[in-house]
């Protein structure tokens, strides 16, 4: 199985040094990765490089632009993606690889690092309580921090569509109609804290409008979301 990892990424050189670092260190070796620059204005491009990664450029701000393009670019069967301030553990893609035969797309949970032990447990049980409920429901909420899709299915529904957040979960939704959508529970990707920069009620909020359909992120200025 070729698999490509694709990293977004725009004014990430403090975080991606961790995150490639993570990625290259996998049990299952990635077939290429791919850091997408999202028009970064710092030196996310030559930290890029310096680890190997091959860059691809996407000019259109966004994190739905960007990933389209690493998917676009990738040359593995199979895509998966994780973030810049993301860090997959070791046995992350082979997990997942373990539920790829067959199927269209698989996903795992998160947990938060840079917090109190506390809430980084809190931060995982309580995602995971959310993707079983999802899975149940017949909705998979595929994350872009720790998801793998078969290229020429995601392709074949139109990619990542193009919203300002929940590219991730729309497009699982459309893989769903052509095949099986599985949850790895054991592929766990770690994510930093700054999604709660204003606090877990804020975080918890945007969450809530996003499953109600409401397509802003948590970052960036005037609909533009930054990674």
């Amino acid at each position: 199985m070729r698999v490509s990892v694709v990293i977004p990424a725009r004014n990430e050189e403090a975080y991606l040094p961790s995150a490639l670092e993570a990625v290259l260190a996998q049990t299952l070796p990635p077939f290429e990765v791919i850091v997408v620059d999202n028009a970064s204005t710092d030196r996310t491009r030559e930290v890029a490089e310096a680890f190997g990664a091959r860059v691809v450029f996407c000019g259109r701000k966004g994190v739905a632009y960007a990933r389209q393009a690493g998917l676009l670019a990738a040359r593995g069967e199979w895509v998966a993606m994780t973030d810049a301030d993301s860090l997959p553990t070791p046995r992350w893609l082979e997990r997942l690889a373990h539920k790829a035969p067959g199927a269209v797309a698989v996903y795992g949970p998160l947990r938060f690092y840079g917090v109190s032990p506390l809430e980084a447990a809190f931060s995982e049980w309580g995602y995971r309580a959310f993707l079983n409920l999802m899975a149940l429901l017949g909705r998979p909420n595929l994350a872009g921090a720790n998801m793998m899709v078969l290229k020429e299915a995601a392709l074949k529904v139109g990619g990542f569509p193009e919203v300002e957040a929940r590219e991730d979960v729309l497009l699982g939704w459309r893989l769903k109609a052509l095949g099986p959508v599985r949850y790895a529970r054991d592929a766990l990707v770690l994510t930093s804290a700054r999604r709660l920069q204003g606090g877990w009620g804020r975080f918890l909020l945007r969450q809530a409008r996003n499953l109600l359909g409401d397509p802003r992120g948590y970052f960036g200025e005037a609909g533009e979301r930054e990674r």
